[in-house]
């Protein structure tokens, strides 16, 4: 790092979201329906993920056309964010400041569009979505996420 440069201090961990019951079927079903009637609007097929806390996968979607590799991506971001309890999108923003200590984290996906699932303060699970570019991802994850209230 040049002199000129200054070093961005890595993100600290969020406070903890506390744990709670896994997202029941019904649930899912509804946040991911919300997503993709965000991408059918948009124009966009997507791989849409809902896993619990652990990261196991509870509920999946997938639109016609969506690219392949979207089907695991979108599975991975959405555990991703449920076992670290932060959208995967603060990966990619913490990988593009230097810290590449993120690169060590099992099971990481720095990729935009993972989102934990949060009611009543606390974790439900999390939502992957895959198939745009990572923006297209987070504003399709953003709209299930929006169901919870």
């Amino acid at each position: 790092m040049s002199a000129d440069q200054t070093s961005v201090p890595p993100p600290a961990p969020p406070p903890p979201i506390p744990h709670g019951i896994p997202i029941p079927l019904e649930r899912a079903k509804r946040v991911a329906a919300a997503a993709e009637a965000e991408a059918r609007k948009q124009g966009w097929p997507m791989a849409i993920a809902i896993a619990e806390p652990t990261g196991a996968l509870v509920y999946f979607l997938k639109m016609d056309d969506v690219q392949y590799a979207s089907i695991e991506l979108a599975m991975v971001k959405a555990k991703a964010a449920a076992i670290y309890r932060r959208p995967t999108k603060m990966f990619t923003e913490a990988l593009g400041n230097g810290h590449l200590m993120f690169l060590t984290f099992p099971g990481l996906c720095a990729a935009p569009g993972g989102i934990p699932l949060v009611a009543d303060g606390k974790l439900i699970g999390a939502i992957g979505v895959s198939g745009g570019a990572g923006h297209q991802d987070d504003i399709v994850a953003q709209a299930g996420v929006a169901t919870l209230g």
